[in-house]
């Protein structure tokens, strides 16, 4: 497939990244340096210029191209390029946002903008946020099969009870796979005998209900019915959307905001949220909203250092939960060292979404881990797929891809794979794959 991607920034690298070992990829970024430097660091072709000029989609061949992938930081740019391409061809166009107002209209309408597919960065973001307090104790959370399949990646502390137990000792769950294992940046596929140590941040599939049983017992502390008390720090438009979804769930967060005429608006559109005007740097006021005893604090300001310290000033007061959004990738590490609980990337996020379109959008969604170590994969089984009729073992003995089927859904119903375990056609397939196999394992759906 011949993919054209329309900016360079992290959000760009990324999809090429993950894009160029099966596909043909061309970059074009209005940083001709910025191009030129990629063309050494991956396999793929660089053009410098601007993304919405005809001439330059011509120069990248957009006419033949079978998806254009928009995703500079600036919106309006986005959609007139998707524009541009339609007027040279008929390549699937994926357009990256940050409005929400946008991604309403397109959703109204769908040959909108001449976008195929939007993806809205703060509604996202939010949306990873929600589910990652749905279920306090994971670092990482991502629905498969319509809601049927549940992953989370949680990191195991020297205080939890499965600390020490072995993969067989710690699975108590019939509707729960352990899939792999990510320790001192190295990836292990778990057998019964693999011990859980300290720092180990273990991948699992299963059942949501199964997937909760498991958080208890990694954190039976940190993982309440619900998470009454949830303090949300910053009234961009991720911590209004993270507030708004909550709100749908049945929720009534708290939301400290120090512009006065934003804190109004959102407290006319926020019902169900107590919205608060004042600096959330002031420990003073923090300890008089007695936030040190909120189950979580959500970090969403407009800036990654304000995050930080917010992040910081939450944990010291001893709130039990902090989750913050890091914008830069490069700054996602340093928020982890310093112990902050969950930090979420809104690029990565992106890039995520728009990846699972990629593979011929055989793949119905993606979720990549640990820096890109593996990805969970969910496909749907072919006619002619090269899994009918084959057993779980059998396949694990014959291929020599780095896989671990996780769950099958069919007819709707969950199926907890074994050895014996044969696939069908219409199958959902949802596995946890080695980053480098994932083109191979998807081809053969």
């Amino acid at each position: 497939m011949h993919v054209v991607v329309i900016g360079a920034g992290e959000v760009g690298t990324t999809i090429a990244e993950n894009l160029s070992p099966d596909h043909d990829v061309t970059i074009i970024d209005i940083d001709p340096e910025r191009a030129e430097q990629l063309k050494y660091g991956l396999d793929v072709l660089t053009l410098g210029g601007d993304g919405t000029s005809l001439s330059t989609q011509e120069a990248a061949n957009v006419a033949a191209s079978d998806m254009v992938i928009a995703c500079t930081d600036d919106d309006l740019t986005n959609l007139v390029a998707c524009g541009t391409a339609k007027t040279l061809g008929d390549p699937f166009t994926v357009a990256r946002t940050k409005s929400t107002e946008y991604l309403w209209t397109w959703e109204r309408d769908n040959s909108a903008f001449g976008v195929d597919f939007m993806v809205c960065t703060d509604l996202l973001t939010a949306q990873d946020i929600v589910r990652v307090i749905g279920l306090p104790a994971a670092i990482d959370v991502d629905q498969f099969a319509d809601g049927t399949v549940q992953m989370a990646e949680f990191e195991v502390k020297d205080e939890s009870p499965v600390a020490g137990q072995t993969i067989e000792e710690a699975d108590r769950f019939d509707s729960l796979t352990f899939v792999g294992v990510f320790r001192d940046g190295s990836m292990i596929l778990p057998r019964g005998d693999t011990v859980i140590e300290d720092g180990d941040r273990t991948v699992v599939i299963g059942s949501p209900e199964s997937v909760q049983l498991f958080a208890s017992d990694i954190a039976p502390e940190t993982t309440p019915n619900e998470a009454d008390e949830i303090v949300i720090v910053g009234g961009s438009e991720v911590g209004f959307q993270t507030a708004r979804l909550l709100e749908k769930r049945g929720l009534s967060p708290r939301l400290i905001e120090q512009n006065s005429k934003r804190a109004r608006w959102l407290a006319e559109h926020l019902p169900d949220t107590y919205v608060m005007e004042h600096d959330a740097t002031d420990t003073e006021f923090l300890a008089r909203e007695h936030v040190d005893q909120a189950d979580i604090v959500v970090a969403a300001l407009d800036s990654d250092e304000k995050n930080l310290l917010v992040s910081v000033l939450a944990q010291r007061l001893g709130c039990a939960r902090v989750i913050s959004v890091v914008d830069s990738g490069e700054y996602v590490a340093l928020f982890e060292q310093i112990g902050i609980d969950v930090a979420i990337n809104p690029r990565r996020v992106t890039a995520e979404e728009i990846t699972r379109f990629t593979f011929d959008k055989i793949a119905e969604n993606i979720a990549v881990l640990d820096d890109d170590l593996a990805e969970v994969v969910e496909v749907e089984l072919g006619i002619d797929s090269e899994l009918v009729g084959r057993r779980i073992d059998e396949l694990v003995q014959e291929i020599e891809a780095t896989f671990v089927i996780g769950a099958i859904t069919r007819n709707g119903s969950l199926i907890t794979p074994r050895g014996d375990t044969k696939f069908r056609h219409n199958d959902h397939v949802i596995a946890f794959v080695e980053t480098p196999f994932v083109g191979e394992f998807i081809s053969m759906a």
